[in-house]
């Protein structure tokens, strides 16, 4: 299988991102002549990250790219040589130089589906050998996306559809691959935008940012543009100097603010002049490298108006420290007595952004009602997913040759499910989740109206329900190493994403003590599995 030919392509992972143990097992598999039995394996969760009831399915995209770029390079297989036992027979080398996915199958939950514990976010087949060396980075692929992807959804339902989110944690996250990973799949859960621009280049993320405090304070006030001149933004008419215009407006604001002309930095406001200069159509003021009440709002005004006398609008504000809530709520009562002022109606809305350590709890305060806060900038919070740093997903083998297999181990959370298997979701008559529905492959899918006898798990006895609609989950997405249909785009996903949030019932949605989100098993699987537990493994 030959690698996709895009940018993205270069960011597949490798084969050998793997557990050393995969490639004993392998050597294992090939001397004991099983190398090319059929298996499948099942990649899922056991229980849903943060507390919640809900996860995003993420990472599919990832996968199907190493999947087709999947190929052991002669270092690679030399490297493997290096470390397996010096007596390894060479011909077992030789067949791992011939290994790719060209017979293996793939079905998986579209990314951006609501997923939940023990259904199958992929399920893997093929030749033994090979799908059980896809184990850990396939693990290491979807995991974490699904981790970030239900981490940004979360804050997202938290902060509501008007806020406008910005991930900026790129600097706080755990390597490049991680950084580009959180910065994916934050946008695919919710987020609006990234700072990351690789993030935009390759995956077609929004990009965000304007200006850091580095930028502010290197400024003195002494410096004088190379060209203070500024043309209207319709283009008719003569330049300006912005620069002189901007102190001028600065006496008129001090004036109502009741501040003396002295007061706000002058190196402030040559920074603000020369980012205006450089992004008129763009202008934003980063306020609190000083003092937001006493500098950096009555130097972002003064800019802002100088330029709006110009035709242009200044595009928001930012704060980055103390409180942001009561900060905000005072910045916008000074537009509005501005506004007044110098008849300037859209100086009122100009929108408000805030960033600095914003969790879980602070973004439930800025996002309050009345809140005068327009944007906020997440970054640890979102790409180190703080409160559970590992979502815990298992790849489990459920059959050998058209056989079932099964884990039984002492801890029953740890027990498999065997067989191969399909999934589907179970709707009232007004769309609402009623249950998931695990059954054998070889069953007949259940039909809408029809009841049914189901094992919910962790139940003792069986229940009856009887769906109003019925969803099949799990896509054929690769069959034989070839995709079946394009995947959606990134866009595509994180629209899904809050299309399926959408869908959960309140009870499930909140993120405080939710309601458990119900599994269940057909009669004919749960028989299945209990006749493991009566014979043992066969």
């Amino acid at each position: 299988m030959a690698a996709e030919q895009d940018p993205e392509g270069l960011a597949a992972a490798r084969p050998l991102l793997t557990d050393f143990y995969q490639a004993t097992m392998a050597l294992g598999y090939w001397r004991a002549g099983r190398a090319r039995d059929v298996a499948d394996f099942e990649l899922f969760f056991r229980r849903c990250p943060f507390g919640s009831a809900f996860t995003l399915a993420a990472g599919l995209r990832d996968c199907v790219r190493f999947l087709r770029a999947f190929r052991l390079r002669d270092a690679d297989v030399q490297f493997l040589a290096s470390v397996l036992p010096p007596d390894t027979d060479p011909a077992f080398f030789k067949h791992l130089r011939t290994l790719d996915c060209s017979e293996v199958t793939v079905r998986a939950l579209p990314e951006g589906s609501l997923a939940f514990p023990g259904v199958p976010l992929l399920q893997v087949s093929g030749p033994l050998l090979v799908v059980q060396l896809l184990e850990t980075p396939l693990l290491c692929l979807v995991g974490y996306a699904s981790l970030v992807a239900t981490n940004a959804a979360r804050l997202r339902l938290i902060a509501g559809p008007e806020k406008r989110l910005l991930e900026m944690g790129l600097r706080r996250a755990q390597g490049p691959d991680g950084g580009l990973t959180a910065s994916t799949y934050s946008y695919l859960g919710g987020f609006d935008s990234s700072s990351n621009v690789l993030a935009g280049q390759l995956r077609g993320v929004p990009v965000a940012g304007t200006l850091a405090h580095s930028f502010v304070t290197s400024f003195t006030g002494s410096e004088v543009p190379p060209d203070p001149m500024l043309a209207p933004a319709s283009g008719e008419g003569p330049g300006v100097d912005l620069t002189a215009n901007t102190k001028m407006w600065l006496e008129r604001v001090c004036a109502i603010l009741g501040l003396g002309v002295q007061e706000p930095h002058p190196g402030e406001r040559t920074a603000f002049v020369a980012y205006a200069l450089a992004f008129p159509q763009a202008f934003q003021g980063l306020l609190d490298s000083y003092n937001v009440r006493r500098s950096g709002l009555p130097n972002f005004l003064a800019v802002a108006l100088a330029l709006g006398e110009l035709g242009y609008r200044a595009v928001g504000v930012r704060l980055d420290s103390g409180d942001l809530l009561q900060q905000a709520q005072e910045i916008r009562g000074v537009f509005r007595t501005i506004a007044a002022q110098f008849q300037v109606p859209w100086l009122e809305s100009v929108p408000i952004a805030v960033s600095n350590n914003v969790d879980e709890k602070e973004l439930t305060r800025l996002s309050q009602e009345g809140s005068e806060v327009n944007v906020i900038g997440i970054g640890t919070s979102v790409v180190t997913c703080p409160q559970q740093p590992s979502l815990g997903c298992v790849y489990k083998l459920v059959s050998v040759g058209g056989q079932p297999r099964m884990k039984l181990t002492e801890d029953p959370e740890k027990q498999t499910l065997p067989g191969n298997k399909v999934a589907f979701r179970l709707l009232g008559s007004d769309g609402s989740l009623l249950m998931d529905l695990l059954q054998l492959a070889e069953e007949l899918p259940p039909q809408a109206g029809q009841e049914l006898r189901v094992w919910p798990r962790g139940a003792q006895e069986p229940c009856t329900v009887r769906p109003a609609h019925v969803e099949p989950l799990l896509q054929l997405c690769i069959q034989q190493g070839q995709l079946c249909e394009p995947l959606p785009s990134l866009a595509e996903s994180r629209a899904l994403a809050q299309l399926s949030l959408s869908r959960l019932s309140p009870e499930h949605r909140r993120l405080q003590s939710p309601a458990r989100y119900q599994v269940a098993l057909s009669e004919k699987l749960h028989a299945l599995v209990d006749s493991f537990h009566v014979e043992g493994l066969p």
